[in-house]
């Protein structure tokens, strides 16, 4: 029987994150890429992740760019009552780094990136509670290695900083993170698979309140999404909308780049 590779890791913070362009919502890989963290055939050979077709996956940044809008989730990915945020999508020119003092900045897209979209959203407030905010991300690189190794790169930025600063007002911390290669414990859907949960504070929502976070990586592509809690929502209605929507983006990634027949 497969065993898990599972991480816990009390205390500890990882980013994904709504607005602010995706600023906690993807994690900056070394410019020289990595070793192969994450992407390998399902342990003991009894499940495998999707295969990608080398063929169909994009080699240039606009056929990056189509992959992306093909993939990336819509307000309709996460279930009814969900819509756009203002503003809705990133700018292609920025990506987010997660800095030695632990406070997210915006640079330069790292060079191992192709092309990287990120888009928010939010259920509204409603009597008694406050608005989910949530964020898809999805991001194609040059290389596996290079998509690997940003998996790799959520999980040591996990350990570096037990709280992490999203913004001036925002902040995550108090996380538990879980890690799941193909084929491990029924993990099917992606060759290697993240999930954070923990506590979101902000100066305009108060806190603590449940976060939640998960990121995917097949072949040369990594998909994320977040969540940010809020006054009156359940840990499971949160954990609910990120799950629906990593699962919808994922089937399209594999229809977009999976091997036919």
């Amino acid at each position: 029987m497969a065993v898990p590779v599972l991480l816990l890791l009390a205390g500890c913070s990882g980013g994904a994150g709504a607005d602010n362009s995706g600023t906690e919502s993807r994690k900056a890989p070394s410019a020289g890429g990595g070793t192969e963290a994450g992407a390998g055939a399902g342990a003991g050979g009894t499940l495998t992740p999707p295969e990608s077709d080398p063929a169909r996956l994009p080699t240039t940044r606009a056929a990056a760019l189509d992959l992306i809008g093909r993939v990336i989730a819509g307000p309709d990915s996460f279930g009814p009552g969900v819509v756009k945020r203002s503003p809705y999508e990133s700018g292609p020119a920025t990506w987010p780094v997660l800095g030695a003092d632990c406070v997210w900045k915006q640079e330069k897209p790292a060079d191992t990136v192709l092309a990287t979209r990120t888009r928010s959203f939010e259920v509204p407030a409603a009597p008694g509670k406050g608005p989910i905010r949530l964020a898809a991300v999805v991001t194609v690189h040059r290389t596996r290695e290079d998509a690997a190794w940003e998996m790799a790169e959520s999980i040591e930025e996990t350990m570096r900083c037990p709280t992490q600063q999203l913004t001036a007002d925002e902040q995550i911390g108090g996380m538990v993170a879980g890690a799941l290669l193909g084929g491990e414990a029924g993990q099917r859907n992606a060759e290697d698979a993240l999930t954070e949960t923990g506590e979101y504070r902000s100066a305009e929502l108060g806190g603590p309140h449940h976060y939640s976070w998960q990121q995917a990586q097949t072949h040369r592509v990594t998909v994320a999404v977040s969540a940010k809690g809020a006054e009156g929502r359940t840990d499971q209605e949160i954990d609910a909308l990120v799950t629906e929507a990593q699962a919808a983006m994922l089937v399209r990634l594999e229809t977009a780049v999976g091997k036919r027949g």
